[in-house]
């Protein structure tokens, strides 16, 4: 069953995503826009929707463990994969300033975590950093574009994961209706399954979904950034990365607690935050160093992530 949930799950945040992405552009919202906001939403749906019925289900240790997992799989998995694949040369890639602003969150993550369990009032503080995130992420990108020719070409459609110009609005429709109703599906099967396995296997909630179910969502991360090294676009594949953990941290705990409290466990306290911030600093040679992921890197980062799944699991 956790299987067919996780199915369903991705398949409903791919259509979604595209569904998302040609309506907007339909609607004449500019395609460098669409990439910072619905397509980093859409692909991070899967996680916010687990997190969500989580805590609607009762077992919001999942929802804490999906994200501080995911965005620790970011990092060594979705990294580590595609590098040890094919290498990926991020010497030419600028992600300093998202960089910062990533381990910015997580540091706010992990403080606010001590201050726990997650309310009300740590959503609104996670949500207001999400925002001036985005806010910021705007303006440079439309400063950039001003003055670099080559983000006009970025910014064609044809560059929007999931955009096709000659999309017929009943597809963009059909597309809408079928994320829509196979998101919140999809996570009611996962979120099931998970609670039966971790009762079979006597682990904690928090593990399932440090382990099982963060692996599962990070895998639309781990298709785009496969697909971005096979086609050389490592600024691609890293800013993806990094987008993606900004948002798990800031959107998706800051939305679902507001739904309701999310307990800190002491071991994710005392282990697994820790684990997610020293993963986040690993980048910090490959972005100010200008380091190449090749398949050495690659090889060292799956293997600890391999080492991490084991600990937490046993």
């Amino acid at each position: 069953m956790a299987g067919l949930g996780l199915v369903i799950l991705l398949l409903a945040g791919d259509t979604l995503v595209r569904g998302a992405v040609n309506l907007s552009l339909r609607l004449g919202i500019p395609a460098l826009i669409v990439s910072l906001t619905i397509v980093a939403f859409g692909t991070s749906a899967p996680e916010l929707l687990i997190s969500v019925e989580a805590i609607i289900r009762g077992v919001p240790g999942l929802a804490l463990g999906n994200v501080v997992g995911s965005n620790t799989a970011n990092i060594l998995m979705v990294l580590g994969i595609p590098a040890l694949l094919v290498g990926l040369d991020t010497s030419e890639c600028d992600s300093r300033r998202n960089f910062v602003i990533m381990i910015s969150a997580t540091l706010a993550f992990i403080g606010l975590a001590f201050f726990g369990p997650f309310t009300w009032w740590h959503g609104l503080i996670l949500l207001a950093g999400l925002i001036a995130m985005l806010g910021e992420a705007g303006w440079a990108a439309r400063n950039h574009k001003r003055e670099a020719a080559a983000i006009e070409v970025a910014d064609s459609p044809e560059d929007v994961e999931g955009a096709d110009p000659d999309m017929p609005w009943w597809q963009i429709i059909l597309f809408l209706v079928l994320g829509l109703i196979g998101l919140p599906l999809g996570a009611n099967i996962l979120v099931d399954a998970s609670v039966v396995i971790a009762a079979a296997y006597g682990v904690s909630e928090s593990a399932i979904g440090l382990t099982l179910v963060a692996v599962g969502t990070s895998l639309p991360e781990l298709a785009t950034t496969v697909m971005a090294a096979l086609r050389r676009h490592a600024a691609v594949a890293l800013g993806n990365v990094i987008g993606s953990n900004i948002f798990n941290l800031l959107g998706i705990i800051g939305v679902a607690s507001l739904i309701g409290p999310i307990p800190v466990e002491a071991e994710v306290l005392r282990f697994d935050l820790w684990i997610m911030l020293a993963t986040s600093l690993l980048l910090v040679p490959f972005v100010y160093r200008k380091w190449i992921f090749g398949r050495a890197v690659g090889l060292v980062f799956s293997a600890l992530y391999i080492i991490y799944v084991v600990v937490v699991l046993s």
